[in-house]
Order: C-alpha cells, then sequence, then structure tokens
C-alpha cells in the first residue's frame, strides 16, 4: 500500500475547525463534512472535504493516500456528506488506476491550495503525468443513494 500523509496535530485542530465550519454552513462552497463508519470500531469518523464536479459527476479523492477514512469508505461502500443542516448519503464506486488521471489533474487544479503538496505531479501537468501515482490516491464516484 502507498505511504500516507497523516495530519499533524496542527493539521488535525485546523480540519476540526474547518468541520465546524462547514456543518454551520459557512466555508467554500464545495466543501462538505464527510463521516464514515470505521469498518472495525463501528464509530463513526467525520472530516472536512473538497467534492470535484468534472463531466457532470461528484468525485471525492484523498490527497493523503490511502488513510484510514478512505479505506473505511471503501470498506463500507457509503458515505454521508454534510454541510449546514443538509445531509445525504452517498454510494461510492472505486475508480479503477485507468480512470483516475483525468478526475486527479482535474482535483488537483481546482484545490491547488489545499492539497497540492500531497502531489509530487505540478498542477496543471498533463492528465498523464498523473498514470505514474494514480494508484497512491484513493478516488471515488458518489452517487446519491
Amino acid at each position: 500500500m502507498a505511504e500516507v500523509r497523516a495530519p499533524n496535530a496542527v493539521e488535525r485542530l485546523f480540519n476540526s475547525l474547518i468541520g465546524a465550519l462547514v456543518r454551520m454552513g459557512i466555508g467554500k462552497p464545495k466543501m462538505r463534512v464527510l463521516e464514515v463508519r470505521g469498518r472495525k470500531s463501528g464509530k463513526t469518523y467525520s472530516l472536512p472535504v473538497d467534492l470535484l464536479e468534472l463531466g457532470g459527476r461528484t468525485y471525492l479523492v484523498a490527497p493523503r493516500g490511502h488513510t484510514q477514512w478512505a479505506q473505511n469508505a471503501e470498506a463500507a461502500g457509503v458515505v454521508t456528506l454534510r454541510r449546514g443542516s443538509r445531509s445525504a448519503q452517498f454510494r461510492l464506486r472505486t475508480l479503477s488506476p485507468p480512470e483516475k488521471p483525468p478526475v486527479l489533474k482535474a482535483y488537483l487544479d481546482e484545490f491547488e491550495s489545499e492539497v497540492g503538496r500531497f502531489f509530487p505531479v505540478p498542477a496543471g501537468s498533463p492528465p498523464e503525468a498523473f498514470a505514474a501515482i494514480a494508484e497512491r490516491y484513493p478516488a471515488f464516484e458518489l452517487t446519491p443513494q
């Protein structure tokens, strides 16, 4: 399994603050609080995420790699996304490595300021540049449940 870039204490605190704002409906329009059930503990975990809209579809990317939330989401097959008083459940379809390059490119191009440091490829690179790193980044297509 690929390297995981776990958040440090400052990043965890920042994520908690951002998550609280998104729960109140404040923050960038494409941000949501992701809630996913732990595959071992059964506990519900939550964190802020950026959703990518591309070609009429919605995608969720794990920029830090195969993190616990990404593994939990893949195992559960369903997540809840919240923003303000609204919440919705989504089914996940894990993207295959050949499907990922255009999604990873669009994600990095759109959210470079938040996630650029997690990618060895610079924003603006062609989709082909992401083929070699696609295995490192879980990515999911979301479908409303």
